[in-house]
C-alpha cells in the first residue's frame, strides 16, 4: 500500500501540451539555429522577389507606395512555402517523424510545435524583407511599424496555422511541394488579400482604427485555421 501511495504522489513526468508543443517548436528553433538554412534560403528568396518588383514597377512614389503592400506579401507568401516544405522534410529524414509520433504528445502539441517552429521562421523573413521593401519604395518604416507589425503577425500566424495543417497532408507524397504550394495558396487568399489591403492602408497613413474590418478578418482566418489544425491534425499525420 505504501508503494502504491509513492507512485500515485509521484509528479507526472509527461510534459503539459503547452510544455510539449514548445519541446516540439524548441527542436525546430535548434535545428535552424544550427544550420540557418530556411532563414537564409526563405529570406534571400524574399528579397530578391522584393527587389524585382521594384525594379518591374518604379515610378512615381505613389506609384511604388500601392504596389509595395503586394512585393511585402507575396515575398511571404512564397518564402512561406519554402520554409514550410524544408520544415516537414526535416521530419522525413532519418525517420524523424516516425520518432515525433510514437513520443507520448498528444497530435495537438505536435501541431502547435510546428505551427509555432513555422512562425518564427516567417517572422524572421519578414525582419529581412519588410526593411528592403520600405528602403526601395521610399516607405518611412517607424511612423508605420506597430499597426504595420499588427496586420504582419496576425497574418502570419493564419500562413504558419494553415501551412502546418497542410503541410502533414503532404508529408508523405511524392510531388510534395507542387501539392502543398497548390493547396495551400487558394486557402490562404483570404489572409493575403486582407494583409494587402490592410497594409496599403496603413502606408497610406490610416491608423489601426480605420481598418478594423480587416483585422476581424484576419483573426477570423487565424481563428478557423487553429481550430481545424488543432481537430484535423491528428487525423492528416496519422493516415
Amino acid at each position: 500500500m505504501k508503494g502504491q501511495d509513492r507512485i500515485r504522489d509521484t509528479p507526472s513526468l509527461l510534459p503539459s501540451p503547452m510544455q510539449a508543443a514548445w519541446l516540439v517548436a524548441a527542436k525546430d528553433l535548434r535545428i535552424e539555429l544550427r544550420t540557418r538554412e530556411i532563414v537564409t534560403t526563405a529570406g534571400f528568396f524574399a528579397t530578391l522577389v522584393a527587389i524585382m518588383t521594384s525594379v518591374a514597377f518604379q515610378s512615381g512614389a505613389e506609384t511604388t507606395r500601392r504596389i509595395a503592400p503586394g512585393a511585402v506579401w507575396l515575398s511571404i507568401a512564397f518564402s512561406s512555402v519554402l520554409a514550410l516544405g524544408r520544415t516537414w522534410q526535416r521530419e522525413r529524414e532519418d525517420g524523424a517523424l516516425v520518432g515525433l509520433l510514437v513520443t507520448p504528445i498528444a497530435r495537438a502539441s505536435l501541431f502547435l510545435g510546428k505551427a509555432m517552429g513555422v512562425f518564427a521562421f516567417v517572422l524572421a523573413v519578414e525582419v529581412i524583407v519588410v526593411p528592403v521593401v520600405a528602403l526601395l519604395f521610399h516607405i518611412d518604416l517607424p511612423d508605420v511599424l506597430l499597426p504595420l507589425a499588427v496586420v504582419l503577425a496576425l497574418g502570419t500566424l493564419g500562413v504558419a496555422a494553415t501551412g502546418t495543417l497542410f503541410g502533414a497532408m503532404t508529408v508523405r507524397t511524392r510531388a510534395r511541394d507542387l501539392v502543398l504550394a497548390t493547396v495551400l495558396f487558394p486557402l490562404l487568399s483570404p489572409t493575403l488579400v486582407s494583409g494587402v489591403a490592410a497594409t496599403r492602408d496603413i502606408l497610406s497613413g490610416l491608423p489601426l482604427g480605420e481598418i478594423t474590418d480587416y483585422l476581424i478578418l484576419l483573426t477570423a482566418f487565424d481563428v478557423l485555421a487553429l481550430i481545424g489544425g488543432l481537430t484535423l491534425f491528428g487525423a492528416l499525420i496519422d493516415e
